[in-house]
């Protein structure tokens, strides 16, 4: 399967530039963030181990408690882009229980909801992902000891976080949950090895909404001139 066509999508879609300031406090403005990040964690083991059990007897997850546990993730996910400082936007307090990203942060997750699992999988991924695994400890131990060092020092002194370097720790994150999404139930594809992108929303999540620095990115195109409407009929 493509990376394209795959039902796990992680993105950010944020400036690079971040304020010199913004990795000495940016630790301490998110604690409010953290500490609802860890109640839902809490709320999604709970929801995963029913799950087990559901497409253990029913081949499937019902399609709340799936969007539930995606939100969890997504919540989970913003906030750890704010904390890490790889963006400067504040994350919102944003609940929205869709599988689908709401498009209200540029941080975004979307997980394509399965209407029908293989039931005796779940016994047996937990085994099936241990390549994953052991790729996943080396850019992790990668991403902590290397890249976020040098990152914090870059916008330290120059206000920019470095766009490959970013790209990395998404990639890892989208790697990352990929195969939770396999393991835990939510979906049955086999993950790719690849930090690669599938399909990428427009700047701001899905609709084309803008975010706060959006007008700072030299790489964006300018506005489509409007056209305007065709003259009415005559007589």
């Amino acid at each position: 399967m493509s990376n394209a066509a795959h039902p796990v999508r992680v993105d950010l879609r944020a400036p690079n530039k971040v304020a010199n300031w913004r990795p000495l406090v940016h630790w301490l403005l998110v604690i409010p963030h953290l500490l609802v990040a860890y109640g839902l964690g809490v709320l999604r083991k709970v929801l995963t181990i029913l799950a087990f059990f559901m497409v253990l007897f029913t081949k499937q997850i019902p399609e709340p408690i799936f969007e539930m546990i995606v939100m969890t993730r997504r919540y989970a996910w913003r906030a750890a882009t704010y904390a890490l400082w790889m963006r400067e936007s504040y994350p919102p307090f944003s609940f929205t229980t869709t599988s689908q990203d709401d498009g209200v942060d540029p941080a975004s997750v979307s997980i394509d909801y399965p209407r029908e699992l293989n039931r005796w999988l779940p016994l047996v991924k937990w085994f099936l992902a241990i390549p994953h695994y052991i790729v996943l400890v080396f850019l992790g131990v990668a991403a902590t000891i290397v890249i976020f060092p040098i990152s914090f020092f870059a916008v330290l002194f120059t206000g920019t976080y470095p766009e490959g370097l970013r790209s990395f720790v998404v990639g890892v994150q989208r790697w990352s949950l990929r195969v939770g999404a396999y393991v835990l139930f939510l979906r049955d594809e086999y993950p790719p090895f690849s930090l690669e992108d599938g399909e990428t929303a427009p700047m701001g999540g899905a609709a084309g909404r803008t975010f706060p620095g959006d007008a700072s990115r030299p790489d964006l195109p300018p506005p489509a001139p409007a056209v305007p409407p065709p003259p009415p009929p005559s007589g």
